[in-house]
């Protein structure tokens, strides 16, 4: 008599898995659509808002080719008068030319960035 799990057990443990990661998948896919169509029917605002902070997040993989690779995602956080704060990924161009304490109308809809023009450099 086997104490293990056996081929039979692999098999199982194997779908139970296959299983969960599909389920991910499709959450994550279902997820993203349903905050692409609330963005699309969200109103788009423009409003007066200054640069508090910025941070950037990398993660890394494995390339197709078996080579690792490095993905940054770039965030500005944003406050606006009341004290509200938001942050938006953003662009890696438009990361290097906001400076904290720049101030302007911030563009966004829903929880996607539109842009930012500047009306004041955190220098002036």
């Amino acid at each position: 008599m086997s104490m293990g799990f056996g081929f039979g057990g692999f098999e199982a443990l194997f779908t139970v898995a296959f299983l969960l990661i599909f389920g991910m998948i499709v959450f994550t896919v279902i997820r993203g659509i349903g905050q692409w169509h609330k963005n699309n029917n969200s109103p788009r605002l423009v409003v007066d808002a200054e640069v508090v902070a910025k941070r950037t997040n990398v993660s890394s993989g494995a390339g197709a080719n078996g080579m690792p690779t490095r993905h940054t995602t770039y965030y500005v956080t944003f406050e606006v008068k009341g004290g509200d704060r938001l942050e938006f990924a953003v662009d890696g161009s438009e990361y290097g030319q906001l400076v904290e304490g720049d101030r302007g109308e911030l563009t966004f809809q829903g929880t996607r960035y539109i842009g930012f023009v500047r009306s004041q450099t955190a220098e002036n």
